[in-house]
């Protein structure tokens, strides 16, 4: 073989390589685009922000409410979210029943205050759980995790994570947990301090 075609083999085979190596990097850069254009984007929520409206299935311990929660139909009343991962699990019981035994004392017996358990199980499981457990508060039945991701308890997939918002009467987010830590007594305290400064009660 002489050294002019040796030569052109060399060149022909480098401009394959980088020709491949070109289409490599484009196909990984517009699958990185696409994958960032379907990730749901995340949320940082602060006090003080106008909390994101949102509708969803709610139900209690009697059934699935006849009509959705619309969280901008709850204004003039103090709204509590709390985000947790499934029903009937412990920890997710223990907060619940935090709640239901502390309901007069730090949600006021439910008087201008709703709490609203949310997580991703579908309504008729929160309904029977509520049943069975006594919970005299709603859920709501967050299954496609819009909710979830518009407060940042949600990445689209998986369990929601513990996190908590007050939201004043005027639709302002008032007090963030996240995480609440269902297992401290002072988390209780806390909040319940925040529920009551949300209301204009202290």
């Amino acid at each position: 073989m002489s050294a002019s075609t040796s030569t052109s083999t060399f060149s022909r085979t480098a401009t394959r390589t980088v020709a491949l190596a070109m289409l490599s990097f484009a196909v990984t850069a517009t699958g990185a685009r696409a994958a960032a254009a379907q990730a749901p984007a995340t949320t940082a929520l602060k006090v003080g922000d106008i909390a994101p409206d949102f509708t969803v299935t709610s139900v209690t311990a009697a059934g699935t409410d006849a009509k959705p929660f619309k969280l901008s139909e709850h204004k003039g009343e103090t709204v509590v979210l709390a985000f947790f991962p499934k029903a009937r699990t412990s920890g997710c019981t223990m907060q619940m029943h935090a709640y239901r035994d502390k309901y007069s004392q730090v949600f006021m017996g439910g008087r201008k205050v709703t709490l609203v358990g949310v997580s991703t199980d579908v309504d008729s499981s929160l309904v029977s759980w509520a049943r069975d457990d006594k919970l005299p508060f709603h859920f709501a039945a967050d299954v496609d995790r819009k909710v979830g991701i518009a407060y940042g308890a949600s990445m689209g997939t998986g369990f929601h994570k513990r996190h908590l918002y007050v939201i004043d009467p005027s639709g302002k987010i008032a007090y963030i947990a996240t995480p609440f830590l269902q297992a401290s007594e002072e988390a209780y305290t806390n909040l319940g301090s925040a529920i009551s400064q949300a209301g204009g009660t202290k």
